[in-house]
């Protein structure tokens, strides 16, 4: 089985978060980038595993510059068995889904996997928009996917329980919390990575569709008050007058 597994980078969570050119760039300055963990945990580990199970090949993919390609090497030191970087820049969504359906079109993968979103974003549409350019079906936060003859069958949470999906081969999947468990690269895994394949795809930049006016931080978080237990009139004195309804 083929399977092609789409990561992306993301800033360490401890990172802290500032902007440039009056709020209309992330100031990349400083920051520590890891694999987007939905991408990392799950999607790939997963990945790993039916490879484990069943035989095949897992490749990694990256739409990005170089600065990827550190990344890309710790996605190949968990495992993967080779890694493409498109040489591009994350203009929007639309323009890193089609890079990633260009390449993906007429290379025989079985299964595309890809993390449900970036921790940065959150958007959790890329999945979608490769499927649609593809043209195959698509299970999107997936938290259980197992593959036996050509179909996939993937659990994913509705409210009030469990929905159970099947659909054939080859589809995308897009990967929830609870699909694989977390796996550490190990030093031979590590030195294994230096010698792996990490093909390097030129392509003609895609014109972005949407633009960004301006980032915007959270405003910062307001003094605590602190009530003696006793004082329970106190208490709902200063929730009747003060708390805000958020």
């Amino acid at each position: 089985m083929k399977i092609l597994v789409c990561v992306s980078k993301a800033p360490d969570t401890t990172s802290k978060i500032a902007f440039t050119n009056n709020n209309s760039s992330f100031d990349e300055a400083g920051v520590n980038f890891i694999v987007n963990p939905y991408d990392e945990w799950y999607a790939l580990v997963r990945a790993l595993e039916l490879k484990e199970a069943q035989g095949g090949n897992v490749t990694v993919l990256s739409v990005g510059g170089i600065d990827y390609e550190q990344i890309i090497r710790k996605a190949l030191a968990i495992g993967a068995d080779d890694a493409v970087r498109i040489d591009a820049p994350e203009s929007d969504a639309l323009s890193v889904s089609t890079h990633i359906a260009n390449y993906a079109k007429d290379k025989g993968f079985d299964l595309i996997l890809c993390g449900k979103e970036t921790i940065n974003y959150n958007g959790s549409v890329v999945p979608g928009m490769v499927a649609e350019l593809l043209d195959m079906p698509l299970v999107a936060l997936a938290a259980k996917l197992d593959v036996t003859n050509g179909v996939a069958t993937c659990e994913r949470e509705v409210t009030g329980g469990m929905e159970v999906l099947e659909v054939n081969l080859p589809a995308v999947i897009s990967a929830a919390k609870g699909m694989a468990e977390q796996r550490i690269p190990n030093m031979r895994g590590i030195m294994a990575a230096r010698t792996k394949a990490l093909e390097v795809v030129s392509v003609e930049n895609t014109t972005a569709t949407t633009s960004v006016n301006n980032y915007e931080l959270p405003p910062a978080k307001s003094a605590c008050k602190y009530v003696d237990p006793a004082n329970a009139a106190e208490l709902i004195t200063l929730l009747h007058q003060e708390a805000k309804v958020i």
